[in-house]
Parts: structure tokens; sequence; C-alpha cells
């Protein structure tokens, strides 16, 4: 196999027992960088640190990745607060991994001639995600809609993420749907099924007992009759 010291000096083509030799004497790893070369080559390198510096290299690729990635995040002038709150949180996430985000709020209809309100709507926008990114322009109209592109701040200059949790991950919103608990068997009332399958139907009332003197409940009940 082709051997390659740490320094990065070429060692040629030697045996393999001669290579582990030499990566005991020099106390390292002997790591297979290239399995598929004909001689397969192999470098003497610490590994714990091989993997750091592979990692790192990994980390500024993705890095260069995403700064040329663009999300989209839709307005419009009659939003709702919570709902602005939401696109806030997306664009924060976005702009926290390196990535440009695009506003555009659309006019539908009569909202045109209050283009005002619009405006109000991105300023109020840019205002809240101003620890974590900078329009690239200022917010311009353009149609029927207000664009702006908004760029990531580097890294030193920008503020953490409120939802980034210990480990480094961002949880992903969800919404919380409320189960009504289960009543008690205990507490169930008694239920009577048809023979047709259908709906229970509620158990019948017990009937009233019948007095003695053969009157039902009427004025005359507390009548002693004599014979």
């Amino acid at each position: 196999m082709r051997v390659i010291a740490v320094d990065g000096k070429q060692l040629g083509v030697i045996p393999l027992t001669e290579a582990l030799n030499l990566a005991r004497q020099y106390q390292v790893d002997l790591v297979e960088i290239a399995a598929t070369a004909t001689p397969p080559v192999c470098r003497l390198v610490d590994f714990g640190k091989y993997r750091y510096e592979q990692a790192k290299k990994e980390k500024e690729s993705k890095k260069r990745q995403n700064a040329s990635t663009v999300k989209e995040v839709q307005l419009s002038p009659r939003i709702d607060p919570h709902d602005l709150g939401i696109k806030v949180s997306h664009a924060i996430d976005f702009l926290c991994e390196d990535m440009k985000v695009k506003v555009a709020l659309k006019f539908r209809g009569r909202e045109m001639a209050h283009t005002e309100v619009g405006f109000q709507v991105i300023n109020n926008f840019l205002a809240k995600i101003a620890p974590f990114g900078h329009p690239d322009f200022p917010p311009k109209l353009i149609g029927r809609g207000i664009n702006v592109m908004i760029s990531p701040l580097p890294r030193n200059k920008r503020a953490k993420n409120p939802r980034q949790l210990a480990d480094g991950t961002v949880p992903v919103l969800t919404e919380k749907v409320h189960v009504p608990d289960e009543p008690d068997d205990e507490d169930e009332d008694e239920e009577i099924t048809d023979s047709a399958g259908g709906n229970p139907e509620p158990a019948a009332p017990p009937a009233p007992e019948k007095p003695a003197n053969g009157f039902g409940d009427t004025p005359f009940t507390a009548l002693d009759i004599k014979g």
C-alpha cells in the first residue's frame, strides 16, 4: 500500500506490516483514505484529530452552501399578530442557519388603496428580526406586493436563537391538541343497545310505585275510603 507520513510526505509503497510498525513508532493510527486506488492509499495520522478536521471541513462546506440558499416568507396586510409571530420564528430559524430570507407581502383587491398598512407590517417584521439579520435594501413596492431581502448577521454579532435547545437543536413548531379525559366506568350511566346495533339508548326510568288504595297520583289519593 502507498503510505503518507504524518507531515504529508510520501513514503512510497510498503507492506502492511511495515506501515503498522511505523504507526506504532509514531503513536498514531493508520487510516485508509483511498480504498479504490491501486495500490490503496493510507495515511499516518491521529484518528481523533483527523475526524475533527473532516467535520470542520464539512461544516464550512455546509455553511457556504446555506449562504446561497434563499427562503421565502409570505405576509399579508391583514395578518393576525399570532401568525406574524410564527412567521418571525421561521425567519429567525433560517437566519440562524446562515440562510437568506425573502419577505413578500401581497395586496389583494382594494388593499392596494392602503399600501401604507403593508409597509407597517413589513417594518414591524424587520424590527423583530433585527438582532438576527438586516435588509439588503429598503422595502420596495413592486407591482401588487412589497419585497425585501434579509441577510443573516455575522455569527459574532448575531443573537442566539431563542428557541435553540441546550444540544443546539431547534424544536419544530407543533400545535397542541386537547384531548378530554375519559369518564370512569363507575360514573357512566347504564346503556342499552338495540338489536340492530344502532346507537345506545338510555335505560328506562323505573316505574312509579302504585299506592295500596288503587288510585294513582290524584287529589283523591289522600282520602280514606271506608267500606
